[in-house]
This record gives C-alpha cells, structure tokens and sequence, in this order.
C-alpha cells in the first residue's frame, strides 16, 4: 500500500486542503491525458498525482489570499 509522508506533502502547501484539491485536480489531468492519447494506466492516477508532488514534478500553487504574509 502506497502510504506517503504528510509532512513531506505539506512542505509546499500552506493547508491540507491545498494539497488534496492540487492533488485531485493533477489526477484529473493525468486521466484526461491518457484518455486523449489512448494510454492504459496500470497504477491509479492519485498516486501518480502524489509521487509526482514528492519529487518536485508538479507544484501546488496556492491563491494569494492563502499564502502566508511575510
């Protein structure tokens, strides 16, 4: 069972739910992708989703409103 690190996920989020929204929306892409081009997808796309925001591929960007002041 893939079971990721919450507080590595977190490192570029501000919220838990920045990062299940981001992590949703690039699963939805992921589906999308390989629907349009055809492909089959052995692992599930949420996975996909969260490995690619482990390793750097894919940043959350949060709205203005959410980000802390400096």
């Amino acid at each position: 069972m893939f079971n990721p690190d919450l507080k590595e996920l977190l490192k570029g989020c501000n919220s838990r739910y920045s990062l299940v929204v981001g992590t949703a929306k690039r699963a939805r892409e992921i589906q999308e992708e390989a629907i349009e081009y055809e492909e089959h997808i052995d692992e599930k796309t949420i996975s996909i989703a969260i490995e690619e925001i482990l390793e750097g591929k894919y940043v959350i960007e949060e709205p203005n409103e959410l980000k802390p002041k400096e």
